[in-house]
């Protein structure tokens, strides 16, 4: 795995010269110099000057102490990096990576934040928010980096705040004990959207000073305001988010789609490493709603959620019903899944209090786990319509091949572990700690331990429904992790990932579980892998068919003689 890591690094580093400009940024930089690794910059702001389409900054380890701010007139807040220069498209885009082998941490402690009115009157003085780093931009690709401690006074405060941003891609950023959602997508403009957010980690963020209320808004992940019909699906791949007062992921007021994959919500609703309990804090684990105009009709798939202080899988009252595939909840503190729904009309006005989603309309549930089998609004839903006087019980989807449909009651003799420091220790940095939230692999995929997978001869073995996701066995498994797939890669002949020639293939490709293919593009003998720049990366060469992931989707591809 390592070995892997620095040879990719080291492709890229030397492939940069040849696809565009190349610059510099460090703690001891300035920004009078030219942006050279012998004399690089002392900031992004001024490498957002500078750079073009094709670009790469290599930014150097060590903490960036963040105690000035400009204004970002367009949304009317402070920051203390505005990114607002744009790549032109997914193999031109304007690079922003942490130098191989270092970790840069923007430390906003120090930021001198803006009054946090409740309206802004225009001026940086009575700026609403501040940030340490606000992307309003296109094709840009952050890799590698830390953003911590964010303060605030009246309203909270983001990590990293993207606005009316297009095809953002975050990989591996870390945004943490922050004032505030640790990253927020406001995506309010025609064409938004489109992002990826790959192995990207949100914990410990807490907005106590609200004025809305303690630990209100400070989310893990958030994404909102894009509307029907405008951009392209943002999707966070590979994401955990705990012990974030409120929300770990939150998606209210998004009304186009977002991808789920492989993401963990864990403890959310606390504070303080777990020892805190925020008066005002929601607490569901991953929160997709609520959609008002019928465009928020999201996908969560293989994702886990457990121990948070509500709910692990919450629908939010939405209008419209999400598809949740392969996940799996566990000991939440209210309930597992909640498809809480309701109805509007064309123009977003509420026409019900609570009302079940049906025909197209459902939420779609297969192959989940709820442990124990504890769910609101499935299968039995309450239906509340003032107009017609209608209060009471009524039948509504259940899903099919869950737990619950199954009547399932697992029980630890079901998994390989329930034993993880997220389940156990409070009080401390989880991300320090090895386990399922600790320190991820070198590639940035996640930590590959025995916790909430099942174990050999599990009953929830086989008793899923073929979704065209690689499988062992005679059928899939239920919940977010399929037995004797290996979590390192996903390769196979068909839906079947278990013979021999699978595993000789998938030493081929090596690829993580939860890597992002940029390409991987068949020829006559040969398969021939790009990266995002579209730079050879690598050529296959042995015969068969690959199964591999290509964002958040499976790609086949056939590699013959």
């Amino acid at each position: 795995m390592g070995a892997r890591f620095l040879l990719m690094a080291g492709i890229a580093m030397a492939a940069v010269q040849a696809f565009g400009a190349v610059y510099y940024v460090a703690t001891d930089g300035s920004d009078n110099n030219a942006g050279t690794k012998a004399k690089p910059f002392a900031s992004l702001n001024k490498a957002n000057t500078v750079v073009h389409a094709g670009d790469t900054v290599w930014v150097r380890g060590g903490i960036y102490d963040l105690r000035d701010t400009v204004f970002f007139e367009r949304y009317k807040m402070t920051a203390a990096i505005v990114l607002t220069a744009s790549g032109e498209s997914d193999d031109k885009r304007i690079h922003y990576l942490a130098y191989p082998g270092e970790r840069p941490i923007f430390d906003g402690a120090n930021l001198p934040v803006a009054a946090g009115t409740d309206h802004s009157d225009g001026t940086p003085e009575g700026a609403m928010y501040t940030s340490p780093i606000v992307i309003s931009a296109k094709y840009l690709h952050l890799k590698g980096f830390d953003v911590r401690n964010t303060p605030m006074k009246h309203n909270s405060n983001s990590g990293v705040f993207l606005y009316a941003s297009k095809h953002i891609f975050l990989e591996q950023i870390d945004s943490h004990h922050n004032a505030g959602p640790g990253f927020f997508a406001n995506d309010g403009a025609p064409d938004g959207g489109g992002h990826i957010f790959l192995n990207c980690d949100a914990h410990d963020n807490y907005d106590p000073l609200g004025w809305q209320g303690d630990g209100e808004n400070a989310d893990g992940f958030g994404a909102h305001y894009q509307k029907p019909g405008e951009g392209d699906t943002t999707k966070f791949i590979g994401c955990r988010a705990w012990w974030n007062s409120d929300d770990g992921f939150d998606f209210i007021n998004q009304e186009f789609p977002v991808v789920l994959e492989n993401c963990y919500a864990m403890g959310n609703g606390y504070s303080d490493y777990g020892l805190g309990n925020p008066k005002n804090g929601n607490g569901h684990g991953i929160k997709m709603g609520e959609s008002t105009l019928g465009g928020g009709r999201h996908t969560i798939k293989f994702c886990a959620a457990w121990k948070n202080k509500a709910t692990g899988f919450y629908a939010n009252y939405t209008g419209v019903g999400s598809k949740w595939l392969n996940n799996t909840s566990y000991m939440n503190k209210d309930r597992e899944f909640a498809m809480a729904s309701t109805l509007f009309d064309s123009e977003g006005n509420r026409i019900a209090e609570v009302a079940p989603l049906t025909g197209d309309n459902a939420h779609v549930l297969k192959n989940n786990i709820a442990f124990p089998n504890k769910n609101s609004q499935v299968g039995e839903c309450w239906e509340k319509i003032e107009s017609q006087g209608i209060d009471h019980y009524v039948e509504c989807p259940a899903g099919e091949n869950n737990t619950w449909n199954l009547k399932l009651d697992l029980t630890v003799d079901d998994f390989e572990s329930l034993d993880d420091p997220s389940m156990t220790v409070t009080g401390k940095d989880l991300s320090t700690i090895a386990g399922i939230l600790g320190p991820r692999n070198a590639d940035g995929s996640l930590p590959d331990v025995g916790f909430l997978k099942l174990k050999k001869g599990s009953r929830a073995i086989d008793k899923g429904e073929n979704l065209g996701f690689p499988f062992v066995g005679e059928a899939p498994d239920l919940g977010a992790f399929e037995y004797g797939l290996s979590s390192s890669s996903v390769a196979g002949p068909s839906s079947s990932a278990g013979s021999s020639s699978s595993a000789e293939n998938a030493a081929s490709i090596a690829m993580p579980r939860n890597g992002y293919l940029p390409g991987l593009h068949a020829t006559r003998g040969a398969a021939i892998v790009f990266d995002l720049q579209g730079r050879h990366i690598r050529t296959i060469k042995v015969p068969g068919t690959y199964i591999v992931r290509y964002g958040s989707e499976i790609r086949k591809v056939q590699v013959n003689p």
